[in-house]
């Protein structure tokens, strides 16, 4: 499986109508939304009206990444919007019994959950939960900023999650962001990843479905 889910942090922002053109007519199959509070990690991004614009004009699944302090109340928001799919942070809960909640929380309302790691947090850290789980995102830099080099200790935790995957006849997909470009794919593919989220190699390109073609 390969799924291209483009970055939106990446886009211009001063030409929404335009940059949602481009990703419909591409075969990107997601639409990636970073959500950052500038707490938990230092940038801030955009709230639910936003997303509601791209929900309002893409029929593609809407994936909601929430770097935030507060995960359940900001994915709350997002679920309200109109998300597919919620992926939280591991390092924003308090403890084990939080994310275990949190997940159920999430699938209560009829969409797909997925965790999140920093790239310096180890991979051992969710397996409990990897069976409750519809995704896992490993990022490749620290959340935050795009245009960040893809750091390649992400590539031993794809590797991780698609053996105990096979191992344990589970159905998680496996994501990776950060530095993603026509370079590491292949190593992305190989090590586990199903999708590739881009941003910044994505929409620079002159032709964005070129950028699209070249990544699957």
């Amino acid at each position: 499986m390969r799924i291209i889910a483009p970055s939106i942090l990446s886009c211009d922002f001063m030409n929404l109508k335009e940059e949602i053109k481009r990703i419909n007519e591409s075969l990107a199959q997601w639409i990636h939304f970073d959500v950052m509070d500038g707490h938990f990690v230092p940038n801030i991004s955009f709230g639910p009206d936003i997303f509601k614009y791209f929900k309002n004009n893409s029929s593609l699944l809407m994936d909601v990444h929430i770097m935030v302090t507060n995960p359940q109340f900001v994915g709350d928001l997002f679920i309200k919007a109109g998300a597919d799919q919620i992926v939280f942070h591991y390092e924003a809960c308090a403890d084990d019994h939080e994310v275990s909640a949190l997940i159920k929380h999430f699938k209560d309302q009829d969409i797909k959950v997925g965790l999140s790691l920093k790239p310096h947090t180890s991979i051992d850290v969710i397996e409990t939960f990897l069976k409750e789980l519809d995704l896992v995102l490993i990022m490749a830099v620290e959340p935050g900023f795009g245009g960040q080099k893809f750091m390649v200790n992400a590539l031993d935790k794809l590797k991780y999650l698609k053996e105990y995957r096979t191992i344990n006849h589970l159905e998680y997909l496996i994501q990776v962001d950060g530095g993603i470009s026509n370079e590491n794919k292949e190593l992305c593919y190989k090590a586990g990843a199903d999708c590739l989220v881009a941003g910044s190699y994505l929409f620079k390109q002159d032709n964005f479905n070129d950028g699209v073609n070249s990544l699957l």
